[in-house]
């Protein structure tokens, strides 16, 4: 299980431009993005695996056209519970606050195929530790 893209915009509404790397500050989100403020939603994931199922059905979208933070791979993110925690390489710490949510009228991708996953399939996490993140990072379940 690995980081696949790490990804921020400035403004509300825009696609997020996949980074190098970001930091992930305690208890408020990642510096720089627009949506960083402390909330119980201060980090965005969605699984590659939910990305590839849009591929499939004949959408292009790329890591961060979901407008999510943080994109990785080998686990089905969604289908764990509340209240898990995750550890991406060795220091950073997340825990799982929200799976979905209620998908904003006018979303680009919801109207050219009926359907976006974001809604059912991504997550929201708060940075209980937080640090460095890149692309081929570890992604750990822990409990």
């Amino acid at each position: 299980m690995r980081v696949v893209a790490v990804s921020l915009s400035k403004q509300k509404g825009e696609k997020k431009v996949n980074q190098e790397q970001a930091l992930l500050k305690e208890n408020w989100g990642m510096e720089g993005d627009v949506h960083a403020d402390g909330t119980h939603r201060q980090l965005s994931l969605l699984a590659l695996e939910s990305i590839n199922a849009m591929r499939k059905m004949g959408v292009d979208v790329n890591p961060g056209d979901f407008a999510e933070n943080i994109t990785t791979e080998g686990v089905s993110l969604h289908t764990l519970p509340v209240g898990t925690h995750f550890l991406i390489g060795d220091t950073i710490e997340l825990e799982l606050t929200q799976i979905g949510k209620e998908c904003h009228s006018g979303c680009a991708i919801a109207k050219q195929v009926g359907s976006c996953v974001m809604p059912k399939q991504g997550i929201f996490c708060r940075i209980l530790r937080g640090g460095i993140v890149k692309p081929g990072d570890s992604f750990r379940v822990l409990a």
